[in-house]
């Protein structure tokens, strides 16, 4: 088989002579190993920059860079090794053929590209590869061999011909297996990895190289006899062939290592344009967090206030006027006790889109200052166009909603504030209209109520009570019990008393409960308030008992606030044990709206306290519930029916049966009957014809200190009760006549009755 006059799988001629001494020069294989290296390296370095480039241009030239880099490499280390071939006959190499030669080797180095460049090639995709390009550099090799002109015939070995293709093949697939192995990666052991992968394809490729000159045999005719070759520059030539290529591939390699660096700062670039888009995503979220409720999407407090001070500011350069709504809802917390706070916050956004379908859409300003709490700020004309959005509000409030399978009506309660009538800043108008809300709710809730300055003047008021009252409970100085006696029918004797709060005011004198309790409930200080009674109440029936009063029973009135209080049970056997007075002789009364607040912890509560020896008693019978199902269940001892059904008797046959029938009621479940109010003989007389157990009232003694309740009982015990005797000459130190209308100075029959007493 001849090729470009080459003999392939041809033997050998009979004549003719064979040409045993060539050799190669040691130097050049070397420089053409080194090549074959360098092309190697270019080539992994060129992969992985055609895998890293994202731009598809980008990606094209580094491919046609690196098909260059590769067939120039392997071009010129068959070129060296070719001029490393000595061999003792002149030697000449054909041009064209060994440009021929050249484009093979692109043409194969393209298509190696070309396959490295895809995302993820196959093995099988690898192989094909391999196997044609390996041929095109088998091809390109013996092209160049077929380019060598001499008076020899060259022919090939089969085995080291068919040695050298499979060289080939295997150099290409581990090159493009390699290659595409180490195109991802980073760090000095991949760098590493690179190096020893190029010097193993650089001894494959070179290995195919010379496995090709081993293959070949050089025949002379035989009538030519062999001639010493002249004097040949190949050493000089095959150095700066080398010189070129390695500079062409230094350059390509730098040009990568530029472009990489490039690119990476390209990726810190783009990193950093993503960070600072995500810290302006962050700000925007952040600044909608800090000003926006996550619930309803209204404006919080903050951006409330930012807005505010605008405004404020356009209105105070403008002129005009601006009113601050503070909405409550009524009853908000009943939703979560019983619904969950899920539907809590279901009622909240339903609310919130009430208030805003109310208001004007741009013009006014709607926020969520927390919990049930909603603000408006709006511009007006006149007084009138804030009362008239307030009551929109209030009638869309109105409107049914479904939650939780139940359809309910809400309420709300809204104070109202102006600019410039009512404050010139955004504290000022904001603390005013929060005054008159809590106006509103005073008054019985759902309604509305504009600021005056009366509110001011009470909030400084109740203010300085609270810190008074505060500062009374910690140093225990002005605060004082009064006991009002309570009178035993059947033995004709006070067995009990009532402990009544007072408070000597240094300014205002001696206050009665309702003009404190409210402070004390409203800011924390009802149950430590209450505890004070209770010890105080028990040390005096202890220095009551030294005096040989050893039967006397107090009644001690019970906070609503208390009733929810774990801790109650343990605090009264505290103070019983304290003062060594035992459990039976406190009696403790408790509304019965109070009771009914939870029902269920109130029984737990109230028995733990019943086990003590504690009596239970209902005070303010008939002015609540009432309910026969709940009574039957306390664990009660005392009825005390309210002053409400004395007041007109005997004038009203009404409130006579109601009494009557309370009392027969209250026997039917064994329970003892107190009846306070008693101002009169017939109210007395009548009480005790209808089985009453117990009385109380003026009849009998107003509250009195402790230094002055001893002689008030031996008067009342002693005193007997004759016709024509002046009902309230029972009383010590009166002479008042029948029916006394009360001093203005003195308190009313019941006010200040009880510690606890529920602002009704």
């Amino acid at each position: 088989m001849e090729w470009l006059g080459l003999q392939f799988f041809t033997e050998l001629p009979q004549s003719g002579q064979v040409i045993l001494d060539c050799t190669h020069n040691p130097l050049l294989v070397l420089v053409a190993y080194l090549v074959a290296c360098a092309a190697s390296f270019a080539t992994l370095d060129m992969a992985e920059r055609v895998g890293h480039a994202e731009d598809p241009a980008s990606r094209r030239l580094w491919r046609w860079i690196g098909a260059t880099c590769l067939a120039g490499g392997i071009w010129a280390m068959h070129f060296i090794g070719m001029l490393a071939f000595q061999a003792p006959i002149e030697i000449h190499y054909d041009l064209p053929i060994t440009l021929f030669s050249l484009l093979i080797a692109l043409l194969a180095s393209w298509l190696a590209m070309h396959t490295l460049s895809e995302l993820r090639p196959s093995l099988a995709h690898y192989l094909q590869t391999a196997i044609v390009i390996g041929l095109g550099i088998a091809g390109m090799h013996y092209v160049g061999m077929a380019a060598m002109n001499s008076i020899a015939t060259a022919y090939y070995q089969p085995t080291l011909f068919g040695l050298s293709i499979a060289v080939a093949i295997g150099a290409s697939f581990a090159a493009l297996w390699v290659a595409g192995y180490l195109r991802e990666g980073s760090g000095l052991l991949h760098q590493m990895l690179k190096y020893t992968a190029a010097l193993i394809l650089g001894a494959g490729i070179i290995s195919m190289h010379f496995t090709g000159m081993a293959a070949l045999q050089l025949v002379l005719p035989e009538d030519r006899v062999p001639t010493l070759p002249a004097q040949t520059g190949h050493l000089q030539l095959g150095l700066t062939v080398a010189l070129i290529i390695l500079l062409i591939l230094g350059s390509a390699v730098s040009a990568a290592l530029a472009d990489k660096k490039l690119q990476n700062k390209e990726h810190d670039l783009r990193r950093l344009n993503t960070l600072l888009g995500q810290l302006d995503q962050a700000r925007v979220s952040l600044q909608q967090a800090a000003n926006y409720d996550a619930l309803t999407n209204l404006i919080n407090r903050r951006g409330f206030n930012q807005l505010f001070a605008e405004k404020l500011s356009q209105k105070a350069a403008d002129g005009g006027m601006l009113a601050v709504m503070f909405l409550d809802i009524d009853h908000f917390k009943r939703i979560n006790d019983s619904l969950g706070h899920d539907a809590g916050d279901a009622l909240l956004k339903v609310i919130a889109d009430h208030i805003k379908g109310s208001v004007r859409s741009h013009e006014d300003v709607v926020a969520r200052f927390g919990g049930d709490e909603f603000c408006i700020l709006i511009g007006l004309r006149d007084r009138e166009e804030a009362r008239n959005l307030a009551q929109r509000i209030m009638l869309k409030m109105k409107e049914p909603i479904e939650l939780a399978g139940r359809r309910m009506v809400m309420t709300t309660s809204i104070g109202i504030s102006l600019y410039p009538e009512d404050g010139a800043t955004c504290e000022e108008l904001l603390k005013h209209a929060d005054l008159a809300l809590y106006q509103s709710k005073a008054a019985g809730r759902n309604g509305l109520h504009f600021y005056s300055s009366n509110l001011k003047s009470r909030a400084s008021y109740e203010l300085q009570l609270e810190e008074e009252l505060r500062h009374a409970l910690h140093e225990e100085n002005g605060l004082t019990l009064h006991y009002q006696p309570i009178f035993e029918l059947k033995t004709g004797r006070v067995t009990k008393l009532e402990a009544l709060i007072r408070w000597q005011h240094p300014v205002h004198g001696l206050l009665t409960p309702d003009r404190f309790l409210n402070i004390a409930e409203n800011n924390g200080l009802i149950a430590e308030l209450d505890n004070w009674v209770l010890r105080r109440a028990c040390r005096d029936l202890g220095e009551l008992s030294r005096h040989g009063c050893n039967e006397l029973k107090i009644a001690w009135n019970c906070s609503p606030l208390n009733l929810a209080r774990e801790e109650l049970a343990n605090e009264i056997e505290s103070a019983l044990r304290s003062a060594g007075v035992a459990p039976e002789r406190l009696e403790l009364e408790v509304t019965e709206n109070a009771l009914m607040g939870n029902i269920a912890d109130t029984l737990v509560l109230l028995r733990q306290i019943r086990a003590l020896g504690v009596s239970l008693s209902i005070d303010d019978f008939g002015t609540g519930y009432s309910s026969l199902a709940y009574l039957k269940r306390l664990p009660l001892n005392t009825l005390k029916v309210d002053r409400s059904f004395i007041l007109d008797i005997p004038k009203s046959t009404a409130d006579m049966e109601i009494v009557q029938a309370i009392i027969v009621m209250a026997h039917t479940l064994h329970l003892q009957v107190v009846t306070e109010g008693v101002e009169s003989l017939e109210q007395y007389e009548f009480l005790e014809r209808s089985g009453c157990d117990f009385i109380q009232g003026y009849l009998l003694s107003r509250p009195v200190p402790l230094e002055e309740l001893r002689p008030v009982l031996e008067e009342i015990n002693q005193r007997k009760h004759a016709p024509g005797v002046n009902p309230l000459s029972l009383a010590r130190g009166t002479s008042a006549p029948a029916s006394p209308d009360p001093s203005p100075k003195s308190p009313a029959p019941h006010a200040g009755a009880s510690v606890v007493r529920p602002i009704r």
